[in-house]
């Protein structure tokens, strides 16, 4: 049984597209694939310069996709220049489609995947390097900006504490005016998660008030002081 396999051919030039250069890539393609793969889709981009970035090619934008959604694996190019003149713009769009689990091969005997090329293989190595170098610098951007906002006083993580929604404010002020009597009738607890139960309201994740529900909001905001900040409340 054949192994499917989708071909890219590509010219640089407007002028070459109406030459040989589609048809003799085509007829490469094919002469290598026979016997041992089957052309199911050809990919193309006419008068565009191997130098180009992956949004001017959209016949390679589209091969790019073909490859990550639907199993085909082996990508067939006439040459290695035909993905690009530039060895390191070549190593680009390789490492794409090899990320993506495709086998990359030249009609001419080279599969541009391997990793037994010493030259492509540093190129490689640099990419990655290059790769992990601007993730690290990413995360140090990251963690710089969320110190720079601890410091002015922001929450910068984590779940917005109980109370950062107006709906949640207006709640908190409910619990504290149920508590706010002489200590002799006051409600405990429990018969103020009852009471705001029966009213109809709910935690944030849409469940019934709990006694412990109750004391956790309260006790973090002050359960007789009316005017309370958000920035300790609990999540409930």
């Amino acid at each position: 049984m054949k192994t499917q396999a989708v071909s890219y051919i590509r010219v640089s030039g407007k002028g070459q597209l109406e030459g040989d250069g589609f048809p003799r890539q085509r007829e490469a393609i094919a002469q290598f694939a026979k016997g041992t793969y089957e052309l199911v889709e050809e990919y193309r981009d006419g008068g565009v310069k191997g130098s180009k970035e992956l949004e001017d090619r959209p016949g390679l934008a589209a091969l790019l996709d073909r490859i990550e959604s639907n199993g085909v694996k082996v990508v067939i190019v006439e040459r290695a220049d035909r993905l690009a003149r530039d060895l390191m713009v070549q190593e680009v769009i390789v490492s794409q489609l090899t990320k993506a689990g495709a086998q990359v091969l030249a009609a001419d005997g080279v599969d541009l995947s391997s990793d037994t090329d010493p030259t492509r293989t540093l190129i490689r190595q640099v990419l990655g390097a290059v790769a992990q170098f601007d993730k690290a610098v990413t995360v140090l951007k990251l963690r710089a900006a969320r110190e720079r906002l601890r410091r002015k006083g922001q929450r910068v993580e984590g779940v917005k504490p109980y109370g950062s929604r107006p709906d949640e404010v207006a709640l908190i002020a409910r619990m504290q005016a149920l508590r706010s009597v002489p200590r002799d009738v006051r409600p405990s607890y429990a018969d103020i998660a009852a009471q705001l139960n029966a009213e109809g309201h709910t935690t944030r994740y849409g469940k019934a008030w709990t006694k412990a529900g109750v004391f956790q909001v309260l006790s973090r905001t002050g359960e007789d002081a009316p005017g309370t900040t958000t920035a300790s409340r609990p999540v409930v």
